[in-house]
C-alpha cells in the first residue's frame, strides 16, 4: 500500500502566514471515503549549532500554543523555493546571531505525518563566527523574542532527562548527532 492516494476534491479551509489547512476528500484502498484534514507546510530547517569548544547553542522562546517558553534548537520555516541548507545558515544568523562556516546535512524527518506534510531538515552548523560589517544585518521574525545560550553536552543531556527540554525536534536533532559515522556524539 505504497501508492499515493489522489484526492477527489481539495477545499482550502485556512490559509495562514506559514501554513495552510486543506480538507481533502479521498478514497482509501478498501473503498471507504474520508475527508482528511491536512496541514500543508513548506518545510523547515533545524540546526544544531556547535561552538568551537563543543557546546550546543539552544534558543529559548515563548511558545503560545503550549503557554510557556521552551529551550530548543534554532529552526525556521523555508521560504518559497528556498534551499534547506541556505535556510539553516540564515536561521543561524537570525536566531543566534552567528554565521556558520560549515553546514552539514544530518537527515530529515516528518514530525507529524498523520496530518501534516512538513519535512524538517536537520543540519550541523560549525565554524560559528560573529558577523562583520560585510554581513547582512540580523533580522529576527516579528513574532520572535529569542534568548540564545550555549550548553555543554552534559547539560543538554540533563535538560532532556529533567524535562527542561520539551521540544521533540530538539531531541530528534540531538539523536542524529549520535548516528554511526557522525563526527560528534551527544
Amino acid at each position: 500500500m505504497n501508492r499515493p492516494i489522489v484526492p477527489r476534491q481539495i477545499r482550502k479551509a485556512f490559509e495562514g502566514r506559514i501554513f495552510s489547512v486543506n480538507i481533502e476528500s479521498i478514497t482509501l484502498p478498501r473503498g471507504e471515503t474520508l475527508d482528511a484534514e491536512i496541514v500543508r507546510h513548506p518545510g523547515s530547517a533545524v540546526l544544531i549549532p556547535v561552538t568551537s569548544d563543543g557546546a550546543i547553542v539552544l534558543v529559548r522562546q515563548y511558545r503560545h500554543a503550549i503557554g510557556r517558553s521552551a529551550w530548543e534548537l534554532p529552526a525556521g520555516s523555508l521560504k518559497p523555493g528556498e534551499d534547506p541548507r541556505e535556510a539553516a545558515a540564515r536561521e543561524c544568523h537570525e536566531e543566534i546571531g552567528l554565521i556558520p562556516s560549515a553546514v552539514e546535512h544530518l537527515g530529515a524527518f516528518f514530525p507529524t505525518p498523520g496530518y501534516c506534510d512538513e519535512e524538517m531538515h536537520f543540519y550541523l552548523a560549525t565554524g560559528l563566527r560573529t558577523p562583520t560589517d560585510g554581513d547582512p544585518p540580523v533580522r529576527q521574525d516579528e513574532d520572535e523574542d529569542i534568548e540564545s545560550r550555549a550548553f555543554s553536552i552534559d547539560e543538554v543531556r540533563e535538560m532532556i532527562a529533567t524535562g527542561a527540554i520539551i521540544d521533540l525536534k530538539t531531541v530528534a536533532g540531538l539523536a542524529l548527532m549520535r548516528q554511526p559515522g557522525s563526527r560528534r556524539s551527544v
